[in-house]
């Protein structure tokens, strides 16, 4: 029992002795959330322009969809498309290359994100008047406009 009694005092002695060599030490954790805007879906823009109809035509749209980080500001620009003349945004005839048709192309282009969970839709309009295609030359006219959403 004597025996015992020795190796349970030895080891409280050091367990003591140990506790008095502890120190602590606190490590700081730090995070960045990236601002980031992405677009989630393209859209387009179709017209039926009749000149025996005539008067202003509206486009059918599909919208393009975009998300950016909760509580950021974004700005969507674009680039005017490929065919514009100045600022008017034009289509160009498929074949008859000196053939162009304006239209008008406007959206929201500012706002504040809510997080990749919250997608935003985009309001683009577009119209072209009645006196831009009612002598245009008939068949397929297109343009391409590219946005850049910016955080």
């Amino acid at each position: 029992m004597r025996k015992s009694m020795t190796v349970f005092i030895a080891f409280a002695v050091l367990a003591a002795g140990g506790a008095a060599w502890a120190d602590t030490t606190t490590v700081t954790v730090n995070a960045t959330v990236t601002p980031v805007c992405k677009f989630t879906a393209t859209g387009s823009i179709s017209f039926v322009l009749d000149p025996s109809v005539g008067g202003n035509v509206s486009g059918t749209i599909a919208q393009p969809t975009f998300w950016c980080t909760k509580s950021v500001g974004y700005a969507i620009n674009d680039d005017i498309g490929q065919h514009a003349n100045g600022a008017v945004f034009r289509m160009q005839h498929a074949t008859i290359l000196t053939e162009f048709i304006p239209y008008s192309f406007t959206y929201t282009a500012a706002g504040t994100g809510a997080g990749p969970s919250s997608s935003f839709t985009m309001d683009i309009a577009s119209m072209v008047t009645g006196a831009d295609y009612a002598s245009a030359a008939a068949g397929s006219y297109s343009d391409t406009v590219t946005l850049t959403i910016t955080p």
